[in-house]
């Protein structure tokens, strides 16, 4: 009875140790899969811009500001201020 008194309590390894392991666990297991999802995702987008001339080009001109020789670009910025 003590004995289980003290594993239980006072332990080093104690319940209340076991229970943060575990959501500790749980939550590292959760960003796990969401990494897992998002290079699923990057590799098939990946894939298409490698197939796709279009979405290469669409993807340079907004992610990188990249332009042809003849073209000016006007970037929009919305003000965050409201207007009165």
């Amino acid at each position: 009875m003590l004995l289980s008194l003290w594993l239980l309590f006072f332990d080093r390894n104690d319940v209340f140790y076991q229970y943060e392991r575990y959501q500790s666990v749980k939550k590292l297991e959760a960003e796990a899969n969401y990494f897992k999802n998002e290079i699923a995702r990057n590799k098939k987008e990946g894939g298409e811009l490698k197939s796709d001339s279009k979405l290469l080009e669409k993807f340079a001109r907004e992610r990188y500001l990249m332009k042809k020789d003849n073209e000016d670009i006007f970037l929009l910025v919305e003000d965050s201020l409201e207007k009165k």
